[in-house]
């Protein structure tokens, strides 16, 4: 996304991306990766949850995460194991959704370029 944020920007769009992380953690990422955007922190994924748009991390796929060295209750700070589903949503300045790119598959995510095409399409 930090790729393709100036053709939002001149597009007139804002781009914001909601985390269940920590403040601790998201400031290592926006330090590491360069990012220009805002991030929402989203406890608990509750806004997520509201947008039905929240997953339970099985428990087979817990020992994996162990496994690989991801805490994900240190990181989110609660113990719910919950993730955000991968979405981009297009919401236009009267606060009316136009587009949503939403795949419950963790791997697949959302292009940018489409995203892109939404706005364009707004104009």
């Amino acid at each position: 996304m930090q790729k393709t944020l100036g053709e939002f920007e001149s597009l007139g769009a804002s781009l914001l991306a909601l985390t269940p992380q920590l403040a601790e953690h998201s400031r290592v990422m926006i330090k590491k990766h360069g990012l220009n955007y805002h991030l929402v922190m989203d406890p608990g994924n509750a806004y997520a949850a509201q947008l039905g748009l929240r997953f339970q991390v099985p428990p087979d796929l817990q020992v994996v995460y162990d496994g690989f060295g991801i805490d994900l209750p240190r990181y989110n700070g609660d113990d719910s194991w919950t993730l955000p589903v991968p979405a981009r949503i297009v919401v236009d300045p009267g606060g009316v959704v136009r587009a949503t790119d939403i795949d419950v598959d963790y791997t697949q995510r959302p292009e940018p370029g489409k995203t892109i095409a939404d706005l364009k399409a707004l104009g």
